[in-house]
């Protein structure tokens, strides 16, 4: 299967230990591979193996207390 590079913009990050939280969230959702976190950026990238996964990234993202949004 084909992997797809998504990128979505996180509010909320202001520290190391935040860009942490976010990429461990993303990495423990199965489908999810290559994560990368940019504090700086607020953006997160990573490999999906399905579409829906980028609404389930999102969904986990928002309930760690950050704010998720958009597929760039």
């Amino acid at each position: 299967m084909a992997l797809q590079k998504t990128t979505l913009n996180v509010d909320g990050m202001s520290c190391s230990h935040c860009s942490g939280m976010v990429q461990k969230t993303l990495e423990e959702i199965e489908g999810i591979s290559n994560v990368s976190v940019d504090l700086e950026e607020k953006k997160a990238s990573f490999d999906i193996e399905q579409e829906d996964l980028v609404d389930t990234a999102i969904k986990q993202i928002n309930d760690a207390g950050y704010k998720a949004s958009g597929n760039l």
